[in-house]
């Protein structure tokens, strides 16, 4: 899409589907959700479901809920419920915020409508007490080939059923003592049909409930009447929840639902080079200290991209790109890396930054004075303008911009070479200082005064051009270069996922920065010319200390390493 906001002319199946059932009167409008477990920070393929989901809602004049799964206590926290609402607003912000349901809604807001459920299909012989342990319960299930054994609670009266259904409700029994299983076909080869949980004991507070409950609904039992309870027409997940359709539409079929009825979609999951897409894992990641925490900009996940400087739009633009399917395949991140270059190659200013700096005296430019040039905002952007910025007779360039004994092709600068410093003037590299281990410390040059701007008068041409920096007015600023966590383009088939940790994923330097870039507010993106795009880390910058993080280099500079 450039970014196409509407989403006008997209196509899939599932779409194809939401069409079909408005014409033929299946549904009086659509109503789609969101549907997270509050365990943990949204991720790129959380970004994929919610466009998909609010794209769909905006397509089609409809609504979607933002709703938080929230039935296992022990993982949830009131934390990951904030993280999830802040990416949500963020991500749709501008473009689809219009079709967001004004309430928040809970699937544990429903756990005494939930409870008289299974108390109906306790008292119609569809549901019953079990005592078995999980381990106990593998056995009894069995394999898709052979038919399971039933549950010695099975045959047990619908009155005994309730008597102690409500006794585990009123906290009588310790936690895995027993379940309440919904009684469907032991022989099926779906084994999520062979006597599923649809309850279980947990004594803990829960972070929206509180203390009331001591039984906990399964997702399974919870998804489908929450979807039923709140309208919902096309319930769209990931395709690893097909094999669970059955059971979705079993539980929806033996209760007294409103109709028409939600029905479940599912498409294939995003699953991106160089990155794990695993809460369990990602969490690993935090609590062992292999990250800064969940927004750490290297971290796959909406906060950590949103910290790195990537936009809304951008993020959109690359689920667009991956496209809706049934098909379990990989995607390029540097999909994702284009999707911001192109937008931000449009619409970021210009800025000079110099981030391994070494030093160039132009020794014919007048000592103690200095003056302002003339430098272009966006070439890409006529309407973004120009700015002032200050030169000197001190410099600073990048340390790879020079070489004692360059090769044929080296075009930037060395002894008795002339280059073209941007926006200002073209300078000859006149002799090379050293420290006592060797190394370059100082570069004295010569400039030519006729050629401000950048053009000689004589029609003279150089091959180089490099940026550059006052040195007098450069402003310090901690400067955080992040590439991709993982130098294998899917860790988690290697094995230990933890093996492949990009050891050069982050690298923390010193850069030498116009002045302009001092003040810079936090969410604004610049590009630093030839070395990237850059933002001010929301977190940890300051006027003091400016602190910069790169979004994403010019270039991709991991396509020749995947060419070996």
């Amino acid at each position: 899409m450039n970014e196409a906001e509407g989403n006008e002319g997209l196509r899939d199946f599932i779409r194809d589907r939401v069409q079909a059932d408005l014409a033929a009167g299946k549904y009086p409008g659509v109503v789609t959700r969101f549907p997270p477990e509050p365990n943990g920070y949204l991720h790129l393929g959380h970004a994929k479901s919610i466009c998909l989901n609010f794209g769909i809602a905006l397509e089609n004049d409809g609504i979607c809920n933002l709703r938080f799964d929230d039935t296992n206590p022990v993982k949830e926290d009131t934390e990951y419920v904030d993280s999830i609402t802040e990416d949500v607003k963020w991500l749709i912000d501008g473009w689809a915020d219009s079709v967001l349901s004004e309430k928040t809604f809970f699937a544990s807001d429903y756990f005494e409508q939930l409870y008289g459920y299974a108390v109906q299909l306790i008292q119609h012989g569809k549901a019953y007490v079990c005592e078995l342990q999980p381990d106990e319960w593998e056995e009894y299930r069995g394999v898709p080939e052979k038919p399971g054994k039933e549950s010695p609670g099975r045959s047990r009266s619908p009155e005994e059923n309730l008597a102690l259904f409500e006794r585990m409700r009123a906290g009588e029994f310790a936690d895995g003592d027993k379940t309440l299983r919904a009684k469907i076909d032991m022989a099926s080869p779906n084994l999520h049909l062979r006597d599923p949980v649809i309850y279980r004991i947990r004594h803990e507070e829960h972070h929206h409930a509180g203390d009331q409950w001591c039984l906990y609904p399964m997702y399974d039992f919870t998804h489908c009447l929450s979807d039923s309870i709140e309208g919902i027409s096309h319930s769209i997940c990931t395709l690893e929840f097909e094999v669970h359709r059955p059971l979705y539409d079993w539980v929806l079929d033996n209760l007294p639902v409103p109709q028409p009825r939600p029905h479940q979609h599912e498409f294939s999951r995003l699953n991106p080079t160089y990155m794990v897409m695993s809460k369990r894992k990602l969490l690993q990641l935090v609590e062992d200290n292999h990250v800064s925490g969940w927004d750490d900009p290297r971290m796959p996940t909406i906060a950590g991209y949103r910290r790195r400087g990537f936009t809304a739009s951008a993020i959109r633009n690359f689920c667009q790109r991956v496209g809706v399917t049934k098909y379990k395949g990989v995607t390029d991140v540097s999909l994702l890396e284009n999707a911001i270059r192109e937008e931000l190659n449009k619409t970021a200013a210009r800025r000079c930054a110099v981030l391994d700096p070494l030093e160039v005296v132009i020794e014919n430019y007048p000592e103690g004075e200095s003056e302002e040039l003339e430098a272009v905002n966006n070439p890409e952007d006529e309407a973004a303008g120009k700015r002032s910025v200050p030169f000197g007779r001190r410099l600073f360039i990048e340390r790879a911009d020079f070489m004692e004994d360059p090769p044929k092709k080296f075009f930037r600068l060395g002894p008795g070479r002339e280059v073209r410093l941007r926006y200002a003037y073209f300078i000859t590299c006149q002799s090379v200082e050293k420290d006592a281990e060797g190394n370059i410390t100082r570069l004295i040059c010569t400039y030519d005064p006729e050629t401000r701007g950048g053009h000689a008068p004589d029609g003279r041409k150089v091959k180089g051009t490099i940026h550059w920096v006052s040195a007098e007015h450069a402003v310090d600023a901690e400067v955080r270069l992040y590439d991709r966590l993982f130098t294998e383009p899917e860790p988690e088939a290697t094995g230990d996922f933890l093996e492949c940790l990009n050891a050069d994923s982050l690298k923390v330097v010193t850069g030498k920065l116009e002045p302009s870039l001092a003040e810079l507010p936090a969410g604004e993106r610049v590009q630093f010319e030839r070395l990237g795009y850059f933002t001010p880390d929301a977190k940890d910058t300051a006027p003091e200390k400016p602190v910069f993080n790169r979004i994403v280099g010019l270039r991709d500079s991991w396509a020749k390493i995947a060419k070996k």
